[in-house]
């Protein structure tokens, strides 16, 4: 048959034509993905470079943050506004002098904080006190300072009010907090201190059922072991 091969040859430059068009598709595909490829590697690099940037970014607010405490702290250091000795809080005896000073929050933290680790804990209360009667719904007012300052105030041995102002608000607010049970403890002495025995037996009593095996319990249960003893003799 004369026209098969011309069939065959139809058939073959068809298959070519084909042939090359998918290729062509394959290629405008592959350039596709090339280019996709491309643009998501650029954008991954742009986004690693933003995130550098960020970081570099927050520690400097970190560093010019930690300088700024420091240069407080000197400031206050050098102005004298230190006390040899401390007297009973009297107006006379204001430590902090906030209408002069004007201070502001981080400033009188930084003070407090500074005090309280030197042990002046008259001068370390006053400023905390002063702190969250002038800032009470600042940020930095959380369980943490509450419980510094009413530890800063009973160590005076003479603020029990105080610590005992902050501590209950520390209970009352912070429930699931990591200074409530030492909250509760310091709260039980200063109403030991105080004379108000039933609430140091009522709260000695709240420890024995729930809070046994605690360092704050073996604290408690110490001084009420010794009102044992002094009450055998």
């Amino acid at each position: 048959m004369k026209w098969m091969p011309k069939i065959i040859i139809f058939m073959m430059i068809n298959t070519l034509f084909i042939s090359c068009d998918a290729v062509k598709r394959f290629r405008k595909k592959a350039q596709k993905i090339s280019r996709y490829e491309k643009v998501s590697l650029h954008l991954s690099k742009e986004n690693r470079e933003l995130k550098a940037a960020i970081n570099r970014l927050n520690y400097q607010i970190e560093e010019l943050r930690s300088k700024k405490k420091f240069l407080e702290m000197k400031l206050e250091k050098k102005g004298g506004r230190s006390v040899a000795s401390i007297a009973p809080v009297s107006p006379k005896n204001d430590l902090v002098k906030y209408k002069i000073y004007k201070w502001g929050p981080a400033q009188m933290l930084a003070t407090a904080e500074k005090e309280f680790d030197n042990k002046n804990y008259e001068k370390s209360a006053q400023f905390f006190q002063t702190f969250v009667k002038k800032f009470p719904k600042h940020e930095y007012l959380n369980d943490q300072l509450l419980f510094q300052s009413g530890m800063a105030a009973f160590e005076t041995g003479k603020h029990n009010d105080w610590a005992l102002k902050d501590l209950r608000m520390l209970v009352k607010k912070y429930p699931n907090s990591r200074f409530y049970r030492g909250a509760k403890l310091w709260i039980a002495l200063a109403h030991l201190k105080l004379g108000k025995k039933q609430k140091f037996f009522k709260t000695v009593e709240e420890f024995r059922k729930n809070y046994r095996n605690t360092p704050e319990w073996k604290i408690l249960s110490g001084h009420y072991d010794k009102m044992l003893f002094k009450f055998k003799k």
